[in-house]
């Protein structure tokens, strides 16, 4: 099955599946069914209600937002298991273009940019290699919980993200052009920060070392979202069972509203320019954030940005990260942390947070990496 959103990026998926990706595809023999999306949550429908069994895998051509509706339509399956083993293959049509940069970057080939990209990925699609692929699971302050394959964002780059969707027509250039009127009025986000490092993890990845506070006295400002939670003691998280959800269980967090647990790290409450946490190698085309991420590493590579950081020296950062050299810059503002688990609380408001590249509901969120849960077509 290969899913084109019309829509996405400059609104030229369909010519560039008719284009190069249609020829390739014949070329080398690969039957599939072509579907166009025709409105938002599409995708999400059609997954969860199709027939999997005719297709051996689902392609998206598109942005990183159709691949986000894809993962949560099949993990609202009562097959979920099943359904989420179903190989996933992306190719770039959107702005941004993550997942696939990410996958092209893992076939340790030369950084490429716009059809060249899209012919790379279509050459690993043909190829047909599948690796696992990690899943976070999100759990927002509602209740609500949500399946992520790429990332989590707060202040500096979900504002860009979502403030520069009115520079869509553009393209990529949307993201460059936010990202200046940004800088220009830059801000600072208050709020708390907790996580559970890897197990590997050393003081020797960051290039600064946050003040901590014990894990106990960092709550969330959220009450408990249901009494079957409010029993559970830290040393206990909730899971998925508890909560008679869908999806492998939490069993790393506690409920939004306790505590953390005791093995987690706390940053004291500050202010932030900016949180995000990733399970790949790219943020868009020309934004390497994590060069050593791997799609199935079980880790969620967090990087924050404390305030006192000059627009100059943020600006540098984010020119580094064309390259992924950022973490060469010796800013003692950024700090880098490969983790399996993270709290964040906002403290200002309003404010955005997004997942994926999605807006999602504003208030304390949390989120786990699931390792290999999914599968990735990829070389």
């Amino acid at each position: 099955m290969v899913l084109v959103n019309p829509l996405s990026g400059k609104g030229q998926a369909m010519a560039l599946y008719t284009g190069p990706i249609q020829r390739m595809l014949t070329e080398a023999a690969v039957p599939h069914t072509l579907i166009t999306t025709e409105h938002q949550n599409h995708a999400r429908e059609l997954v969860r209600k199709a027939d999997l069994s005719q297709w051996s895998a689902i392609v998206i051509l598109s942005g990183d937002g159709l691949l986000f509706e894809v993962i949560n339509g099949l993990m609202e399956r009562e097959d979920w298991e099943e359904a989420i083993r179903t190989p996933l293959g992306i190719l770039p049509g959107g702005s941004g273009n993550a997942l696939a940069a990410s996958v092209h970057h893992y076939t340790q080939a030369d950084a490429v940019f716009g059809e060249d990209l899209l012919l790379s990925c279509g050459f690993v699609l043909c190829k047909g290699l599948v690796c696992p692929l990690d899943l976070l699971s999100v759990c927002l302050s509602s209740g609500q919980r949500l399946f992520s394959f790429l990332s989590l964002a707060w202040g500096f780059v979900a504002d860009v993200d979502i403030e520069s969707e009115k520079y869509r027509p553009v393209g990529a250039v949307r993201f460059l052009v936010g990202a200046l009127v940004r800088l220009a009025s830059l801000r600072t986000y208050q709020g708390r920060l907790a996580f559970l490092l890897a197990a590997e993890e050393s003081s020797s990845v960051t290039t600064h070392s946050p003040p901590s506070l014990p894990a106990s006295s960092y709550r969330s400002s959220l009450p408990c979202v249901s009494n079957t939670q409010q029993h559970h003691s830290p040393e206990r998280p909730a899971t998925t069972t508890d909560l008679k959800e869908r999806g492998p269980g939490d069993d790393l967090m506690t409920p939004l509203g306790a505590p953390v647990p005791t093995d987690w790290t706390v940053v004291e409450e500050r202010d932030f320019v900016l949180v995000l946490a990733t399970c790949h190698s790219h943020l868009a085309e020309d934004l390497m954030v994590a060069p050593d991420a791997r799609p199935g590493d079980g880790h969620i590579h967090l990087f924050y940005v404390t305030a006192g950081v000059s627009r100059p020296a943020l600006l540098r950062l984010f020119l580094a990260m064309e390259k992924g050299s950022h973490l060469a810059c010796d800013c003692p503002h950024l700090v880098y942390r490969r983790v399996r688990a993270l709290r964040l609380d906002p403290v200002t408001r309003p404010g955005v947070i997004t997942v994926d590249g999605e807006q999602v509901e504003y208030g304390p969120v949390q989120a786990q990496v699931h390792k290999g849960y999914a599968r990735l077509i990829s070389g």
